[in-house]
């Protein structure tokens, strides 16, 4: 199993499908054949690992596979079904599949006589596939908050100025986790006041090869020469401030990750209406002082009401540190629950 969810992470981490390995034993415990899935509208991990076999050849192997083997009929045919029909005599899954349409494939499997078997390693592939999960099982896109503020907590100074507050290091690990991710979110104010371009780019500027949808948030108008016109993808501007019903509409267009940006408008609905998966602050050594706050009312009155996070990573990048906290008591297939892979490297690990 190990070696399945290694073979996922060759997958890509965007977009709707899950990223998703399989390995396939002989009766003998041999491996014949590994797989992964390779992005939308390609063979799925199964498929992928049994078109390497010759007719027959999987009969009465097992088939040991990240996630339980889907039940549907998509761009690609039912997972289940290729199984049962290679003549395998045995799956081995970790996680169930909370698709709607896509799960029963257990199911399936047993009805047609096949052993199996779920739940191994549950906890690792769940750690892994955290953000895809949560945004199955909530209708939702998985949503990330960023900011980078002073040690004092300002996202800017007094006169509204906010580069650079971090550095070279902070700034391209940014550019990284954008790349991830399906859509990167602003509000008209942040569009406006900074004319971001909201995409993803490597140290030398070059477009990194996956772009995020860059989505503006509000009912101001951007202007028609805004850099985020300039995307290599069609920006989506999106009036109104229900975040909740923002987020449905972004998830039925296909959107499964989405990394917020700001400004603190924005960052302080998505927080106050409690629809933050994941939190990452990057914290500069510096103090600016003024009203320029990270965030801004999150409904907190009073100190009983505050929202405790649980830190699960911390990074030095160049001076400055990163900080991914999570909502304190949530959901624990949050994917910054890695299992133990937490970084907490010192200054000159990272020089």
């Amino acid at each position: 199993m190990r070696r399945a969810l290694q073979l996922a992470g060759n997958g890509p981490a965007e977009g709707v499908n899950p990223r998703v390995g399989c390995v396939i034993l002989s009766p003998a415990g041999e491996v014949l054949a590994e797989g992964w899935h390779r992005g939308a509208g390609t063979c799925h991990a199964e498929v992928d690992a049994l078109a390497q076999l010759d007719a027959d050849a999987a009969r009465g192997a097992t088939a040991v596979v990240t996630l339980e083997p889907c039940n549907h009929t998509g761009r690609t045919g039912p997972c289940a079904l290729a199984l049962i029909e290679a003549g395998v005599g045995n799956v081995v899954y970790a996680v169930a599949d909370p698709g709607p349409h896509s799960s029963g494939g257990a199911a399936r499997l047993r009805a047609a006589g096949i052993d199996v078997a779920g739940g191994l390693l549950a906890d690792e592939v769940e750690a892994f596939l955290a953000d895809w999960l949560i945004s199955a099982r909530l209708g939702r896109p998985f949503v990330t908050v960023k900011w980078a503020s002073s040690l004092d907590g300002r996202a800017a100074a007094a006169d509204g100025s906010s580069r650079w507050i971090t550095g070279p290091a902070a700034r391209q690990d940014v550019h990284e986790r954008r790349a991830r991710a399906d859509a990167i979110l602003v509000g008209t104010g942040t569009a406006l006041a900074d004319d971001p371009s909201l995409t993803a780019r490597a140290a030398d500027g070059a477009l990194l090869p996956h772009q995020p949808r860059p989505v503006v948030v509000g009912c101001r108008p951007v202007p028609a020469d805004a850099a985020v016109r300039r995307h290599p993808l069609t920006p989506w501007f999106i009036p109104g401030h229900d975040v909740a019903a923002l987020l449905r509409e972004l998830h039925e267009r296909g959107i499964r990750r989405v990394f917020v940006e700001g400004g603190p408008t924005v960052a302080s609905a998505f927080v106050r209406a409690g629809l933050v998966d994941e939190y990452l602050i990057y914290l500069a050594p510096t103090l600016l002082g003024g009203d320029k706050l990270a965030l801004g009312d999150i409904g907190v009155a009073g100190i009983d009401g505050q929202l405790r996070l649980r830190i699960s990573e911390l990074q030095y990048l160049g001076e400055d540190i990163l900080l991914v906290a999570r909502p304190a008591g949530a959901d624990e297939t949050s994917p910054i629950d890695q299992t133990d892979q937490t970084t907490r490297a010192t200054p000159a690990e990272t020089s």
